[in-house]
């Protein structure tokens, strides 16, 4: 059996769909608001994750560029001395 929880743009609704993998039945039921409601939570909550870890990379690119820029060399160069 197989569960898949999806949004639907013409009804504006979740929907919880079950498809029985032996069969290949398939039954579409509509969330509740808080089955909705954590739903939308945990989208923005990722959101949020990947804006952050987003930032970090950023900033640490900056950071190793600023340090290949004081120490002179390339990033291939370092590359070469870290082997």
């Amino acid at each position: 059996m197989a569960e898949l929880f999806m949004f639907t743009e013409e009804s504006k609704m979740y929907n919880h769909k079950i498809v029985n993998t032996e069969t290949g039945e398939e039954i579409i039921q509509p969330l509740s608001e808080s089955e909705a409601a954590q739903i939308d939570a945990n989208f923005e909550e990722t959101k949020k994750e990947l804006a952050a870890s987003k930032a970090q990379a950023k900033a640490k690119a900056t950071q190793k560029a600023a340090l290949l820029d004081r120490l002179g060399i390339t990033e291939d160069e370092a590359k070469l001395l870290l082997s």
